[in-house]
Formats: C-alpha cells, sequence, structure tokens
C-alpha cells in the first residue's frame, strides 16, 4: 500500500482543520479550502507552491492557530484535494486568490496573505484586483520571484546562458512521473531544493508532498513558470510586503528576492535566511511563522505582539 501524501507525525504533519469547504473560482475551478483557528480571529491566508499542498503549511498552520489566529490554507489547482482545472495561467492563480478570499473572509474583512514560490507569484498577479484590495492588509512573498525563473535558476551547477537555461527547463517542464519516494529520490530533491542542513525529517516531509503531486498539472504549471513575467504587477502590489528567500535557494536565488524587495512600493524589510534552501517554511519554520506573526501584529487589528524572537545566526535582516 502505497504512503499517504504527507508525512503524519512530527512538526512537519498537517493537523486536522476545522472546517473545509470549496471555493468556487472564475472559470468553475473549484478549490479546496481549509479553516483552522478560531472564527473572529485575526486570519492569515496562505498559498502555497508549485508541486506542493496545504501540508507544506503545517508547521506554520499549527503555530499561528496556537497564537490566536485563524488560518487559511487552499490547494491551487490541480495540486492536493483541487481538482485540475482547465487553464492554467497567472490570471488562474489571480482568479482563485480572490476566490478564496472571498468565500472566507466577510465583506471588508482583512487578511494578511503570504505565499511561497507559486503562492508568491500567486499574490503578485492578484496585486490591483479590487477583491485583493479589499481584503489584503500585508502580504509576505516567500522564496518567490517575478520573472526569468528558468534563466537564473541554479539547480544545474553551470555557466549561466542558453544552454543551462535550456537544460534547466527541459529538467523542470519533465512529463516524467516522479513515482515512489525512495532515498535517492529524497536526496535529488534536498539537493535541487533545500539548503545542506535540511534534517532527514524536513527531507521526507517535503519529498511526500511533491511526489504527490500529479504529472498533468505539474507539467501544465511548470509551462506557465517557464515563461513568468510579474514584473510590472509589482507596483499595483502597495498594501505593506515582507520578502524572505534563502541564501542557498536553487530555484529561486537571492537575486529574485532583492529584486521585489527593491521594486515593491511598500517594502516591509527582506529577510534572508542564512542556509536554507527553496522550502523556507520548512526549512525555517520558526523564521517564517515570525515573520507572519510580525505582519499581523502591525497591520491587524486585535492581534497580540506574539512574534517569536529569531536570532543573528536564523536569519538577516535588511530594513
Amino acid at each position: 500500500m502505497s504512503r499517504p501524501p504527507h508525512v503524519t507525525t512530527g512538526p512537519y504533519a498537517p493537523p486536522v482543520p476545522r472546517r473545509e469547504l470549496t471555493a468556487v473560482s472564475a472559470d468553475g475551478a473549484r478549490l479546496h479550502v481549509e479553516v483552522h483557528g478560531e472564527e473572529g480571529a485575526p486570519t492569515v491566508v496562505l498559498a502555497h507552491g508549485w508541486t506542493c499542498s496545504t501540508a507544506f503549511w503545517a508547521a506554520q498552520i499549527r503555530a499561528l492557530a496556537a497564537a490566536g489566529h485563524r488560518v487559511v490554507a487552499y490547494d491551487q489547482r490541480g495540486h492536493g484535494r483541487s481538482p485540475a482545472g482547465r487553464w492554467y495561467s497567472t490570471s488562474a492563480l489571480a482568479d482563485d486568490l480572490v476566490a478564496v478570499l472571498g468565500t472566507t473572509l466577510a465583506p471588508g474583512e482583512r487578511a494578511v496573505v503570504a505565499g511561497h514560490s507559486m503562492g508568491g507569484m500567486t499574490i503578485m498577479a492578484a496585486a490591483g484586483r479590487p477583491e485583493f484590495e479589499e481584503h489584503a492588509a500585508a502580504a509576505l512573498l516567500c522564496s518567490t520571484g517575478s520573472s526569468q525563473l528558468v534563466a537564473q535558476s541554479l539547480v544545474l551547477p553551470w555557466r549561466a546562458g542558453r544552454l543551462r537555461t535550456r537544460a534547466t527547463g527541459a529538467i523542470l517542464g519533465s512529463r516524467a512521473p516522479l513515482g515512489p519516494v525512495t532515498p535517492v529520490a529524497a536526496k535529488v530533491l534536498k539537493c535541487a531544493t533545500m539548503g545542506p542542513g535540511a534534517t532527514p525529517e524536513q527531507v521526507e516531509a517535503c519529498a511526500r508532498i511533491v511526489h504527490a503531486c500529479a504529472t498533468g498539472p505539474r507539467h501544465a504549471w511548470s509551462q506557465v513558470l517557464a515563461g513568468l513575467d510579474l514584473d510590472a504587477d509589482l507596483a499595483a502590489l502597495t498594501v505593506p510586503t515582507a520578502v524572505v528567500g534563502g541564501t542557498h535557494d536553487r530555484l529561486t536565488p537571492l537575486v529574485h528576492a532583492r529584486r521585489l524587495a527593491a521594486a515593491l512600493p511598500h517594502c516591509a524589510g527582506l529577510t534572508e535566511l542564512t542556509g536554507m534552501g527553496h522550502m523556507t517554511p520548512i526549512e525555517a519554520p520558526r523564521a517564517v511563522t515570525g515573520a507572519l506573526r510580525e505582519l499581523a501584529a502591525r497591520h491587524l487589528p486585535g492581534t497580540a505582539d506574539t512574534t517569536d524572537h529569531v536570532t543573528d545566526q536564523e536569519k538577516e535582516k535588511t530594513p
């Protein structure tokens, strides 16, 4: 019998939601949504990245709900328990996010909206939409970029240029099934997506989630990401927005985080996580949760300032 699509014990095992519901996007795509924590509490909305699912945010969901937040997490179309859609585009990402916001928040209610990797791109794509502006009080862009993803990827340790870009695109856009999580597969995933200090438990948690992603949606979204260009959308992301990146991120290297921080109209800080790779919410759960708590404390009414102290060894923060 195959193993479940996520770990079932430990800090990276997803908690049981208080309730589950379905958000319907503009084109009729149905999105699986989970709500954790107490109703009426200050809300954080979480959008996961390519090949992941709500389980990716397990550590943040558990910590934020325990600290008095209401947490909304949803599966992007074709991921987790959200069926594959007919359309894959940045517009679809934006449609899906605003559908989730409209389904889980009352008119005029605001939340901190956070996205990892493709989830961050989702926020950029939705910036400027009236529904996003109605509901977003602040945002977190975590391990993400707005353009040139394939050309600037460091998954292959080759000199930058046309050959590396072409080979990287072929690897990331492969239609080959990932198969079961073997020791070799886990080692490859760690090398490509995580920092050298990632623990076996963190690698196992990431590998289970990524390998559970269906081949069709994985390939379809890889093509969208390969042609991504959201640079012009950054000007519309006017809410206070914090940026987090890992110094050992090969998929979206720090050049992306620094470019975002420089381009955002209201950058709320750039946090560079020393030694961390692309999977920062799992690799550095305390630091990412701390960034979310800080945004909530500053921008959501009724939120107590319960941010954790994070040492200089865990992060370097640039105003």
